[in-house]
């Protein structure tokens, strides 16, 4: 595995989860209490035995760069997860990065490198477990320029998706984006039987949707990028692929969800609240998650109702709360009396001290974290918020859209922004 590099792309400015990305890339954002997204594709490299990753940088990318600084390989593996920040250097003349394959192309020199053979592209938003060197045995074995990774799904979700079309030996012969109508899912439909052939329970599945995990050999990436313009990869270079080169499909049949909107990151979160998640942050097939080493106390839970929610540490749960299908970030103090249900609170980056919370008891601003008697239902609650006593945040006339001074409500959900100060009484409906 040591002739593998990994490039994942971490740059992009994340709008549709705005406010979550106000302050923070995309792969930054907060996940199941104490990790971040750009933990999940870190995580399943080092599993699968690759640990010379790079992560390609833009916008809003302070916090990604400290969390990602917390990873670190002994003396003896050769491993690193390096960033690659967009820079001026006298290849280019400091422009950003111009899309996914320009950000490659901007970082051909740490593709060039003695002793690599195949180039790994991930993305830094995605939720699945998966063994890449299966991906790498599939590449070998069909002896291909490119592999991609596919999930099967419905034809009913294959609007929203990049749909293949394959020969019988699983080769890519079309591809098309996000196809309507009931011309173009016939025309990449896969035979249930070819998916039942390859040890896949097909389901209703019948369209192998893209994933955007590309394997590449090194020389075809840099043959196809040196000769192009092309500036994102999903759109252009795979496409192109497809009618150039050998790209082979490779089959998951895993959890797999692109996080891309407020409902489907909300979603996700909560979908590890239950008994049995569709994704577990514990996985007990030796798929570990690994995430900043943090060293915090154990939660302190007084006499409070917890049901169907994940907690995470240094917590401080007060008498009388009650928590209901909930995920409770790190260092998360939550008052007595106080109510939450079906939200995501993402805790705290520090604690304060007791001079500290004087100070700000003395400017008359709410204690770090949720006070006493507050309701909190249908929300995420970004970090380092201060809500005050008897608030009540829930979205009861079930709004869609709305502009909020301190967030927004997007997809239905209440998005409190980072930082955000609500003060005693407040209420919100």
């Amino acid at each position: 595995m040591q002739n593998v590099i990994v490039l994942i792309l971490g740059g992009g400015r994340g709008t549709r989860l705005y406010p979550l990305t106000k302050f923070r890339s995309k792969p930054a954002v907060p996940i199941g209490g104490k990790y971040r997204l750009i933990d999940i594709p870190i995580s399943n490299c080092i599993n699968s035995g690759l640990n010379q990753i790079y992560v390609l940088t833009q916008f809003n990318s302070v916090s990604l760069h400290h969390h990602v600084h917390s990873y670190t390989f002994d003396h003896f593996s050769n491993g690193y997860v390096e960033i690659l920040a967009a820079q001026q250097t006298s290849d280019n003349d400091g422009s950003w990065y111009q899309g996914t394959a320009d950000a490659v192309r901007q970082n051909f020199g740490f593709i060039r490198q003695r002793g690599v053979e195949y180039v790994l592209i991930l993305s830094g938003d995605q939720l699945y477990q998966m063994d890449f060197e299966k991906m790498i045995e599939t590449h070998q074995k069909f002896n291909a320029d490119v592999t991609i990774a596919a999930v099967p799904v419905s034809q009913d979700r294959a609007s929203a998706l990049g749909i293949m079309r394959l020969d019988d030996n699983g080769r890519v012969v079309g591809f098309l984006e996000k196809p309507e109508t009931a011309q173009e899912l016939a025309h990449v439909r896969t035979d249930p039987a070819w998916i039942e052939a390859q040890g896949i329970k097909p389901q209703g599945r019948d369209c192998l949707a893209s994933m955007g995990i590309y394997l590449f050999n090194k020389k075809t990436l840099l043959d196809v990028l040196e000769k192009t313009s092309y500036k994102d990869f999903g759109k252009e270079v795979f496409p192109a692929s497809i009618r150039s080169k050998h790209v082979q499909v490779h089959l998951f049949d895993g959890y797999w969800e692109d996080i891309g909107t407020i409902r489907s990151f909300y979603e996700a979160n909560l979908n590890m609240t239950k008994p049995n998640p569709p994704f577990s942050l514990a996985n007990a097939e030796g798929q570990e998650t690994f995430t900043e080493a943090r060293f915090l106390p154990s939660s302190r839970i007084q006499e409070a109702a917890i049901r169907d929610s994940l907690i995470a540490d240094g917590c401080d749960i007060q008498e009388g709360a009650r928590i209901e299908n909930s995920i409770i970030g790190l260092r998360c103090r939550i008052d007595r009396g106080t109510t939450i249900r079906n939200s995501i609170i993402m805790g705290n980056d520090f604690f304060l001290d007791d001079r500290e919370r004087a100070e700000d008891q003395a400017q008359g601003l709410p204690d770090l974290g949720i006070g006493a008697n507050t309701l909190i239902d249908g929300a995420i609650i970004d970090k380092n918020c201060r809500i005050g006593s008897n608030v009540s945040i829930t979205n009861t006339g079930n709004v869609q859209e709305k502009e909020l001074p301190f967030g927004m409500i997007r997809d239905g959900i209440i998005c409190i922004e980072k930082e955000a100060v609500i003060p005693d009484g407040f209420r919100l409906s």
